[in-house]
């Protein structure tokens, strides 16, 4: 990939899920000199299927990166490099440098940050190695594979209300566990009318053989048995990059639990050059949809500006 007289870029985008490749791919049909950065991180690679994506509806994550990659490849001023970025700064000319923790250094005119979250959930016995298929976060990505079972749904409070109750356009057999937690009397009223039924038990694990998702296991010795979980799960962003470059960030709460870097309709941050897509920049659910919509704002925003010259 042809650079500067410099060995500066004209993009660096962190991320190569699907807002990345997807900003790559604007930037690189538009010509501009753009190096991807994979830490080989996306979120849903645990899943078996991406659900809902038109075009890509339940192909496996692994393969769809995989077509992305290859995808750029066509484009000759589009570079993919394997590695994580450790620190970011904005120089005094306005442009951005990025550390890699093998020391590696790069620099370009601007910059997409698109490098997923950190997805944080109740970490019981039995859950990792299920998340992604039937124990997952989002009933829209997974909830056609796990249809009609007795499913459960692990939160508390109002977030656990409106989720269970969601939820009964998959099943007519919903739980709502609270791992402990108690409901108002407004609540279990709620549930009641909707058809919901509720455990305040504590829970200890989840049983099943292999990955497959058999009951959940209270404390008391207990057990309920449901063939899918949904897990109220908080997002947070990866590394302190988007606040090293400046940018401001979304505070989580109990409905949006999301700490999203905050940007307007064209992705930008409020950082001159800076740009941020996906889930990192999102506040509502994510979605790959979504994430991809963004990825070409971001990747158009950024074109525009360079061809600009500022």
């Amino acid at each position: 990939m042809r650079e500067d007289d410099t060995g500066m870029r004209e993009c660096i985008v962190v991320g190569a899920g699907a807002a990345g490749m997807s900003a790559a791919l604007t930037l690189g049909r538009a010509r501009r000199r753009t190096l991807v950065i994979d830490a080989g991180q996306q979120s849903n690679l645990a899943a078996s299927g991406i659900g809902g994506l038109l075009g890509h509806d339940r192909c496996p994550p692994a393969e769809f990166y995989a077509a992305g990659c290859a995808e750029l490849t066509a484009y000759p001023s589009v570079e993919v490099h394997r590695g994580v970025v450790t620190h970011g700064v904005q120089e005094d000319d306005g442009s951005f440098a990025v550390t890699f923790s093998d020391g590696r250094r790069e620099r370009a005119r601007s910059m997409v940050l698109a490098p997923g979250m950190d997805y944080r959930y109740p970490r019981l016995p039995g859950m990792d190695e299920r998340w992604g298929n039937s124990v997952f976060h989002c009933p829209f990505c997974h909830g056609w594979e796990v249809r009609d079972r007795p499913m459960g749904v692990l939160a508390e409070g109002a977030v656990g209300v409106h989720g269970a109750l969601n939820l009964r356009a998959w099943s007519d057999r919903i739980t709502l566990l609270t791992n402990g937690g108690e409901l108002t009397d407004e609540q279990r009223e709620q549930l009641a009318v909707g058809g919901v039924g509720m455990e305040e038990r504590p829970i200890t694990g989840l049983d099943g053989p292999g990955a497959e998702l058999r009951a959940a296991i209270f404390a008391d010795g207990g057990e309920l048995p449901i063939g899918a979980l949904l897990v109220k799960t908080t997002l947070y962003q990866r590394s302190s990059l988007a606040r090293d470059l400046g940018a401001s960030l979304t505070e989580p709460d109990e409905m949006l639990s999301v700490e999203a870097i905050k940007v307007d309709a064209m992705t930008r941050t409020g950082v001159p050059g800076l740009y941020a897509a996906g889930d990192a920049a999102t506040s509502v659910p994510p979605s790959m949809a979504a994430a991809m919509a963004s990825g070409y704002l971001a990747g158009a925003a950024a074109a525009v500006q360079l061809a600009a010259g500022y």
